[in-house]
Parts: C-alpha cells; sequence; structure tokens
C-alpha cells in the first residue's frame, strides 16, 4: 500500500513544502557557516597583522633618535614605513611663526604649539613642541589680530626668517629628537581648519606651510620628545611635550571567536537538520 502524503485543509500537500523548506534551512546554514568562518579567518590574519604593527611602533618608538627624512625621501614617507620614528632635526626655530592647533590630552585642553625648523638647507620641518593650556579670550584675540595685520600686509609672519635664509640671529641653532608623524589634513574635532584666521583642528603641514609663507615644507612634523622643550624668548611659554599617544585597539582576538561561535551554531543547526529534526517536528504536527 503506498503512503498517501498529509493532505491539509483545502487540499494542500504538506510533504513537498516542508521538503523544500528543509532544502533552504540546509543551504542557508552552509552558507552562514562558510561565511562565519571566512570572517573569523579575516580577524585571525588581522589580529597578527595588529600585533605585528605594535611590534614595529614598539621599536621605532624605543630606537636611537636617527636624522629626519630630508627632501630626497619626501616622496617615499609614509604611516607603514616612517610613522612613529625617533629620529633628530637641526636648525632654527622660528618662532615668530608657531601655530597653534586644537588638542585634548592626559594634561586637559588646550593646543598643541607647532614651531617651524628651518635646516641648513633651506627646507623646513614642523616640530611640535609640546602641549600649552588654551590662551586667554584677550590673548588669543591679540594673537589673531597680529596674524590678520600680517596677512593684510601681504606678506606672512615667517616671511623676514625666509628671506634671510632661515637664520634669524635672535634664535639659536638647535637639535631636537622626537616621533615623526604623518601630515593631518583637512581638520579634526568635527571641524575644518580656517587658515585665513589662524584656527587649526589638525595638524596640516601642507596648509600651515602655506598659510605661514614656508616652503620647501617636509610633508610630516615631529612630536618632540619631553624635557627638550626650548622656550620662546618673546614670551617664555614652555610646553609640555612627550605626550604622544601610542595606543592600537586590538579587540580582532575577540572578534574572531564571535564569528567562530556563531559558526559553530550554525553548524549545530545543519548537523540537527541532518539528523531529520525538520521531519520530526513535521510528523509531531501531523499527530496533533
Amino acid at each position: 500500500m503506498t503512503k498517501q502524503p498529509h493532505v491539509a485543509e483545502g487540499g494542500a500537500s504538506v510533504a513537498p513544502r516542508s521538503g523544500a523548506l528543509r532544502l533552504a534551512l540546509l543551504v542557508g546554514a552552509v552558507l552562514l557557516i562558510a561565511a562565519f568562518l571566512a570572517l573569523g579567518g579575516w580577524q585571525v590574519q588581522r589580529l597578527f597583522w595588529k600585533r605585528a604593527l605594535i611590534e614595529r611602533v614598539e621599536q621605532r618608538v624605543h630606537a636611537a633618535p636617527g636624522p629626519a627624512p630630508g627632501a630626497a625621501r619626501w616622496d617615499g614617507v609614509s604611516t607603514a614605513t616612517d610613522e612613529y620614528r625617533h629620529v633628530s632635526v637641526t636648525g632654527i626655530l622660528l618662532f615668530e611663526a608657531s601655530v597653534r592647533s586644537q588638542a585634548v590630552t592626559a594634561l586637559g585642553s588646550g593646543h598643541w604649539l607647532l614651531t617651524p625648523l628651518c635646516r641648513d638647507d633651506g627646507t623646513v620641518v614642523l616640530v611640535n613642541r609640546g602641549f600649552v593650556e588654551a590662551a586667554a579670550p584677550a590673548a588669543a584675540a591679540a594673537t589673531g589680530a597680529a596674524g590678520a595685520a600680517a596677512d593684510s600686509a601681504g606678506m606672512s609672519a615667517a616671511a623676514p626668517a625666509a628671506a634671510a635664509g632661515c637664520q634669524p640671529a635672535s634664535s639659536p641653532r638647535v637639535t631636537m629628537t622626537g616621533l615623526l608623524r604623518i601630515s593631518e589634513p583637512g581638520g579634526g574635532f568635527l571641524r575644518k581648519n580656517d587658515p585665513s584666521k589662524q584656527r587649526w583642528y589638525s595638524r596640516d603641514v601642507r596648509a600651515i606651510g602655506a598659510a605661514r609663507g614656508l616652503r620647501p615644507m617636509a610633508p610630516y612634523f615631529i612630536d618632540a620628545d619631553p624635557g627638550q622643550e626650548p622656550v620662546n624668548p618673546a614670551d617664555g611659554q614652555r610646553p609640555v611635550g612627550g605626550l604622544t599617544v601610542i595606543a592600537f585597539p586590538n579587540s580582532h582576538l575577540v572578534y574572531a571567536l564571535t564569528w567562530f561561535a556563531l559558526a559553530s551554531m550554525a553548524a549545530a543547526m545543519l548537523w540537527w537538520l541532518l539528523r531529520g529534526g525538520g521531519q520530526e517536528r513535521g510528523a509531531q504536527r501531523r499527530r496533533d
């Protein structure tokens, strides 16, 4: 005697529909397992890449300082090959061409004090001398007015120094060490830089150099090491250096375990389907 498929009210056959659903679930489970395993494997690759990056940066930061890249190497300077290298640079600090860039540090909110340094070959490197507290409104207004007056005269504040070969008599020759950092174009803190008003929210080397009439300008800046913060004779300010935050979040292991756990759950569902779980539930419905 041939077993007839169960017929629901209205004459519709249930067995073909249940079989198609079970097949769809099987295919979906296989695809999920493959996707979750691929994502987990990718996170494992990212984990090893991040560990290698952290180790490489640690070696650079604690290495003895070497010469900062010269103009011949500027085109090859990149995050992968040079970021956080410990370097040294020698030249004349152009205090009168300093700018402030907004900063949030362990010491609170304030500014990075960025001062161009002119090397013996005439090239300019921007040096982040360190952190200073936010200027009082009156002082900030005075600084902005002075900058606007210089711009209206058709000459940046750094032009006299540049015309004199970047070696004004009032500035001694210094050697500074620090960490090489890549330029931060555009802005930050959800704000765009405004060179015309000397408002800087990121350390955009090219824009700062253009606003101050400095060239040729290195495509990087240097975060000065602590304990060597030169004082500007004009204002006596001593910025706090050595506040560079070197942090690389490394949650790739957690992500990998999460994806592998999801793959295990999908595999358990596939096993249950292959064991006939779907048919058992269908049989139970027919008995009910």
